[in-house]
């Protein structure tokens, strides 16, 4: 089993356990987590920190946030509803050799959740929101050197490996 050192010298065995067991029964979630006081957030609304508090436990009770001490996080549900789903498109990039450091700078600055550098017959793999998608392939088009794109949306996720689990 692969441990983060760092990490395991602060859990005793039961609290590594309960976090393994946690993971193993879990599923992904893309959350965006909000770093701001409610007192800051509630003056950039134009509302009071107490009328903020009431419509963040509503949202809380209704599976669109979560709170905690210094934090905000959006779930999945909020995200869905604002139109901003989940990381769930790949886009095969091409590039030409001569061109790779260009291409890969232009594309970072489109914006991707993620952005991997592999081998074999493609050089780019970006992974995005499927509502991206199109904005995103007609910018990419428009950069010196990519020759090729292929996009792939994901349908559904079959199953998620965890160590020791084929």
């Amino acid at each position: 089993m692969k441990v983060m050192a760092s990490y395991v010298a602060k859990l005793t065995d039961r609290q590594f356990e309960i976090l393994k067991k946690l993971y193993e029964s879990g599923r992904p979630v893309r959350v965006y987590s909000i770093h701001k006081t409610q007192k800051r957030l509630a003056d950039e609304l134009g509302i009071t920190r107490q009328a903020l508090s009431n419509h963040l436990r509503k949202l809380r009770e209704m599976g669109f946030v979560r709170t905690g001490r210094g934090f905000i996080d959006l779930t999945e549900k909020a995200l869905a509803t604002l139109g901003e789903e989940g990381a769930d498109a790949f886009v095969f990039i091409k590039v030409l050799p001569q061109f790779r450091n260009e291409a890969y700078d232009a594309i970072r600055k489109i914006g991707v959740s993620n952005l991997y550098r592999v081998t074999g017959e493609i050089d780019l793999i970006a992974l995005l929101s499927r509502t991206r998608l199109d904005e995103f392939l007609r910018e990419v088009s428009k950069i010196k050197g990519v020759v090729e794109t292929s996009a792939h949306i994901i349908l559904e996720e079959l199953s998620r490996t965890t160590e020791g689990q084929a």
